[in-house]
């Protein structure tokens, strides 16, 4: 994922717009905690683990990984339909050079694969919102939560995974978590990334990130159930899980104040702190309207959508 635009006029609402659960939950600060959550168990896919590991560059720049995925997720969430678009088409194009050989299996892997999409798609906005309930204000109501999902349904059309593949529920998530978890595994690369991302060493520069990574580790583990704590070999005492809620949700209502929040993501992650500056502006864009990805793909082909520089 490269560049985003940022400094032209918002042309619609996106997506989902004002009041929209998706908009009040990915602009969060318990996104960063979520977005943790969800780059560490994107491995248990050992399709996902092979492309990460031969093409990310993880190693290098484990910071820069989670603000460009925390940034394509966010502006899908909150920016112009076109915006949006635009940016997801590049990110496919991106995936579509991340393919090889998987050596557990010894099958081809490819990062545009509909089910490791749709692993990365469901994981992100499942760990988002478990984040939300668990740190911040709490459990959506019924209502919101119904659109919540139906909004992640909507979401999905910008990547390979089928709409119809889309958990519609909380319900649905848990039967999708039960049907895949026999195909989830682990591997001596998939566990160094994951322990590599939670806890990030203090080098090449990244004091602040590897900081702020062994910070929230913690919290990140206390959200997830026991059979993925042992799979990925990262558990912690129950004692830790009950101590560390409290402490979370302070730094949260802390963090939640947009100037707080924006100032903490251009040291953590700064293409996401541009992406949450413009969304904060509250601007009236030039057609206020809710828009569909339909919609947008028709009015602007893909050659008419190339992101600018920021």
């Amino acid at each position: 994922m490269s560049e985003l635009v940022v400094n032209r006029p918002r042309e619609d609402y996106g997506f989902f717009g004002p009041g929209s659960p998706s908009w009040k939950i990915w602009a969060a600060p318990t996104a960063l905690i979520g977005f943790q959550r969800s780059v560490v168990l994107e491995h248990f896919d050992p399709f996902l683990a092979a492309a990460v590991a031969d093409m990310s560059g993880i190693y290098s720049d484990p910071a820069g990984r989670l603000d460009r995925t925390l940034a394509y997720f966010l502006t899908v969430a909150t920016a112009d339909g076109r915006t949006a678009l635009a940016l997801s088409d590049h990110l496919m194009t991106v995936h579509a050079q991340a393919t090889g050989i998987e050596p557990i299996t010894g099958n081809r892997y490819s990062a545009n694969n509909p089910a490791s999409q749709l692993w990365i798609h469901v994981t992100g906005w499942h760990s988002v919102l478990k984040c939300y309930e668990m740190y911040g204000p709490g459990p959506l109501s019924a209502v919101e939560e119904q659109r919540y999902w139906e909004e992640c349904v909507i979401a999905a059309e910008l990547q390979t995974c089928k709409a119809s593949d889309v958990p519609r529920s909380r319900d649905e998530v848990r039967e999708y978590f039960a049907e895949v978890r026999p195909r989830l595994c682990t591997s001596e690369r998939a566990n160094r990334a994951m322990h590599y991302l939670l806890r990030t060493p203090r080098a090449q520069g990244k004091t602040k990130f590897a900081t702020f990574s062994r910070l929230v580790a913690p919290a990140t583990i206390a959200t997830l159930p026991g059979w993925m704590r042992t799979m990925g070999g990262f558990d912690q005492p129950a004692l830790l899980d009950k101590a560390i809620a409290p402490a979370v949700r302070t730094a949260v209502r802390v963090g939640s104040s947009p100037k707080n929040m924006t100032t903490a993501l251009k040291v953590i992650a700064p293409m996401t702190g541009k992406v949450l500056e413009r969304h904060l502006r509250d601007e009236q864009p030039l057609d206020p309207r809710v828009v569909t990805p339909a919609e947008i793909r028709e009015r602007f082909p893909r050659g008419a959508m190339v992101p600018q520089a920021v």
